[in-house]
């Protein structure tokens, strides 16, 4: 079995688009929750600064470069970017990989996460919809009347949009960088319960196109969900996203009582951590598991926000190397991470103003360990 190799998700929400501009505010990326973020109770440490205030624009190759260069130093061997396509007309914050793709310098391997679910107003009753900014989202009565709240939906069409989507995508599978199991693309979708059965028929005439151009096929994954809505191979997600009934009631009544009281909803390092490593012992041949680094989403959500509590780089060093034995004892080559740079949920590896490298350090020696 061949060393396990960590796939860091990436976030490409730090450039600025004219729909954030119209939506958000002038000159609105993720920062901008960021540097606002707010100290909610005694010892929350807020806002996170990035080290040296390095707040940077992912519509500069310069930038991914030096991303690139700090991630391969620690032992990440490839990027998850997340891909937002709502229609053949609209597909949004893809300027990162794109200049990763005309930049053939650019030493990272890399895949797509396609985050299938539509944007919508915070207030929206829209269903299966993400609302990305709830605390810049303030709207009028008025607005609730006259409005969905929807910004931008997903709209997966037929066949003929099928082909549009793959085609676009078809520069980055051929390139040598993007990962594939067997020669095959790997693609995940990130919400197979948004209309499962078309997702399944689009997957496959993927596969059929793939063929055509010379692949061996597609190795599309959906991300393991409780609604066992999943192709035959799958991805975890980690943390939050339950993978059995159990799991998804107690997640959900904790969130209910939070939300009655307004309240942030804590969750325990040291337990979310042992529940992703007895779950990965138990997970079927082809699931990629999944760890993370540590989370706080306050500054998106604010107070109905998550935290998780204890966490500590000599901790991540321990669970991570655990995941990397159980991922090689299973013959699995890749171990997905949350995240390499999800600052507005306090999800990443790259270093700040608090821990400074402690946790890509933490990362370098988890990889070390789990492969020995």
């Amino acid at each position: 079995m061949n060393d396990v190799k960590i796939i860091a998700n990436y976030l490409p929400q730090f450039h600025q688009i004219p729909e954030n501009d119209e939506w958000w505010g002038k000159g609105f990326t993720d920062w901008v929750t960021v540097k606002n973020a707010k100290s909610l109770y005694d010892g929350h440490i807020q806002p996170k600064t990035p080290l040296g205030n390095k707040y940077y624009s992912l519509d500069e190759i310069d930038s991914i470069k030096e991303q690139v260069e700090l991630a391969k130093k620690y032992g990440v061997y490839g990027f998850a970017i997340y891909h937002y396509w709502f229609d053949s007309n609209t597909r949004l914050l893809t300027k990162p990989a794109e200049l990763i793709l005309e930049n053939s310098d650019v030493d990272i391997h890399y895949l797509f996460l396609w985050d299938n679910s539509s944007w919508k107003r915070t207030w929206s009753n829209v269903k299966n919809a993400n609302d990305w900014a709830p605390q810049y989202d303030q709207a009028t009565s008025n607005d609730k009347k006259t409005g969905t709240g929807m910004l931008a939906e997903v709209i997966y069409g037929d066949k003929k949009e099928w082909k549009e989507h793959f085609e676009y995508l078809l520069p980055f599978f051929k390139d040598d960088r993007y990962i594939k199991i067997d020669g095959m693309p790997v693609f995940g979708f990130f919400h197979p319960q948004i209309d499962f059965s078309i997702i399944k028929d689009m997957a496959d005439y993927w596969n059929e196109l793939a063929i055509s151009e010379g692949f061996p096929g597609m190795y599309c994954m959906t991300r393991d969900n409780y609604l066992k809505l999943n192709f035959k191979n799958k991805f975890r997600y980690s943390p939050f996203v339950p993978v059995d009934l159990k799991s998804y009631f107690c997640y959900k009544f904790k969130d209910i009582m939070a939300r009655k009281k307004d309240n942030i909803r804590f969750y325990d390092y040291d337990k979310s951590w042992s529940e992703i490593i007895r779950k990965a012992g138990k997970s079927e041949k082809n699931t990629l598991l999944s760890g993370f680094v540590t989370f706080d989403d306050t500054p998106r959500r604010g107070k109905r926000g998550r935290v998780v509590i204890g966490a500590s780089p000599e901790k991540f060093t321990k669970y991570l190397a655990d995941l990397i034995k159980i991922s090689r004892e299973q013959e699995k080559e890749y171990v997905f991470l949350t995240a390499w740079n999800e600052w507005g949920e306090g999800a990443y590896l790259e270093p700040d103003e608090e821990n400074g490298y402690q946790y890509l350090e933490a990362l370098k020696k988890a990889i070390e360990i789990g492969n020995n």
